[in-house]
């Protein structure tokens, strides 16, 4: 008796009629149920019930989600097509990537949901806080999307932002997830909203009757070094310092403080009110032009020096008027130190050399005030 030859290549009309065999070509990328026939050598050869068996190797057998228990012979496995044939003719698989690709889905299906996640806090940086969300997954939690009670108990100095940020490491938040792009591996997530669902319900009612140049009742809710983080009916922005005021901004602590009550116009929104821009100053009176009325450049005035940098003095005039003394026109002898010539605080009497409506600013000397005397 002659034994059927078992090595023999079935032509594909053959393969047609074999209904259990998978005559449909597998691509790479594809996801689909093997069971595992053996392991040798660390290399994990399946049936995957097609033309070819497929194999496991390396890095591509680690995965999280399935212990040593899990891959034996006859257990079913779902695996990630690397190659549909190599030059042996087999498949060459993934279990690694199957898990990736399980995690994007469940975020996905989370996103959708708009389920609450818990993550841990593992580092930051000046836009907010980095966290594990699990599996390796890492996103991004901004600032403006943080429980402002962690940072701004009771106002914040801006030097004690990156302070506080930085002792949240380690801890625990309940977010939801904001924004989800797999091609860039980004995953933005917020606290606020997972923190209070009628939070959420004002700021999705506020957001789909609101459109740009609307004026809205607002509170401080964050004093950072660019601006301020204003929540308006449930709707978080940032008013950034160039729209805090029609004065000199350099610190906007100097202006506001946490839990301050301020009326906001909405100057821009993006991503569907994730990204909201408000102004305040743009509901004073400039009173530039009127203020600036009242001076000439050769005239002698006062000013109280606010702030010291390595070019200069900024001093200010009149409310709304400002004035910068450059470092070469403190003094006839060359400053080496500018706090040996002035300090903060003190009042001086300023040449005026210049008016600048861009800048917004006088140009002063304190050395050609003296030469007046």
């Amino acid at each position: 008796m002659v034994k059927k030859n078992t090595n023999k290549k079935e032509s594909f009309s053959e393969l047609l009629k074999n209904k259990s065999l998978n005559v449909f070509p597998l691509n790479k990328g594809d996801i689909v149920d093997a069971k595992i026939l053996k392991i040798v050598n660390g290399t994990v050869f399946v049936d995957l019930n097609y033309r070819s068996e497929g194999y496991i190797f390396g890095s591509e057998l680690r995965s999280p989600e399935l212990s040593q228990d899990d891959i034996v012979p006859g257990k079913t496995i779902s695996v990630y097509v690397l190659n549909p044939e190599n030059e042996n003719g087999q498949v060459e698989l993934s279990l690694r990537r199957t898990d990736d690709i399980r995690k994007w889905d469940r975020l996905e299906s989370a996103w959708k949901d708009n389920s609450i996640m818990e993550v841990t806090v593992t580092d930051y940086n000046s836009g907010g806080v980095l966290v594990d969300i699990g599996n390796k997954f890492s996103g991004f939690v901004p600032i403006s999307q943080l429980d402002f009670s962690r940072l701004f108990k009771e106002g914040v100095n801006i030097n004690d932002v990156s302070e506080k940020l930085n002792s949240l490491i380690g801890t625990k938040l309940s977010v939801k997830i904001i924004e989800l792009d797999k091609s860039k591996d980004r995953i933005i997530l917020s606290e606020k909203l997972a923190s209070n669902s009628e939070d959420v319900k004002l700021r999705n009612k506020t957001l789909k009757n609101v459109k740009l140049n609307d004026v809205l009742d607002g509170v401080v809710t964050g004093v950072t070094s660019y601006g301020l983080f204003v929540t308006a009916q449930g709707l978080e922005g940032l008013v950034h310092l160039s729209e805090i005021s029609w004065d000199k901004v350099t610190t906007p602590s100097d202006f506001y403080k946490v839990g301050d009550q301020v009326k906001v116009q909405i100057i821009g929104m993006g991503d569907d009110g994730k990204r909201v821009a408000y102004s305040i100053k743009r509901l004073q009176a400039d009173t530039w032009d009127n203020a600036i009325s009242q001076y000439k450049v050769g005239q002698v005035v006062k000013g109280v020096v606010q702030r010291i940098v390595e070019y200069g003095v900024f001093v200010r005039i009149s409310e709304g008027i400002n004035g910068l003394i450059h470092i070469s026109e403190l003094s006839d002898e060359p400053v080496n130190n500018i706090n040996d010539v002035v300090k903060v605080g003190d009042t001086l009497d300023l040449k005026v050399l210049s008016i600048s409506p861009t800048e917004r600013h006088l140009g002063l000397s304190l050395k050609r005030a003296k030469l007046s005397e």
